[in-house]
């Protein structure tokens, strides 16, 4: 793991162990020689993972769509700054630029990332370990739902296992570095997709 995209809220929400964990994610990622890839935002848990990691001395990439530059408070403290056309090209050079791909607490956004992400390892086109820092199971209930999904048939087992979850940092990131990726069915063929 030489990078890592991170998705998170634009926001910081209330609960002041996602805000340090962001933090201290960053700082982690810095220490440990691990880029840091994100959306560019200098605000709520983006701007604290970014923090953490500059204040390190980490390299950090921000990737961040033209019409979010404002809206987003874009951080012009960074190592490297890419500005794309769409929210398209933005989860694909985010996911481009990294090896791994870790999921703080966040909004729709965040879990639009994470599903993409999940999808496209689900179909083969990547084969990355994808954690969720579940900072005071903040993902337990969306767990919940994809563990009932898989009792309901709408969901294999192999599938649901592809997320890598822990509350804890280093032993997060120590799973992701021992990740197996999930066979990519037969019947999927990269021309496909």
């Amino acid at each position: 793991m030489k990078s890592c995209v991170v998705f998170c809220g634009s926001s910081e929400g209330n609960d002041v162990d996602v805000i340090d964990q962001g933090y201290q994610l960053g700082s982690y990622l810095a220490t440990n020689g691990i880029d840091l890839i994100y959306g560019a935002g200098k605000i709520g848990i983006m701007g604290k993972v970014a923090q953490g990691a500059l204040e390190n001395k980490g390299t950090v990439i921000g990737v961040i769509p033209e019409f979010l530059k404002l809206k987003e408070v874009v951080h012009l403290g960074l190592t490297e700054l890419h500005v794309t056309k769409n929210m398209h090209e933005r989860k694909l050079l985010m996911h481009d630029l990294s090896d791994a791909i870790i999921t703080l607490p966040g909004g729709y956004g965040t879990l639009e990332e994470l599903f993409e992400m999940v999808t496209w390892g689900q179909l083969g086109l990547h084969q990355k370990p994808i954690g969720i820092l579940n900072t005071n199971g903040f993902y337990d209930d969306l767990l919940a739902l994809l563990e009932n999904m898989v009792r309901k048939g709408f969901l294999k087992m192999d599938n649901y296992e592809m997320l890598i979850v822990d509350n804890h940092i280093e032993r997060l990131i120590e799973k992701m570095k021992n990740y197996k990726p999930v066979p990519v069915p037969k019947w999927i063929k990269k021309e496909l997709t």
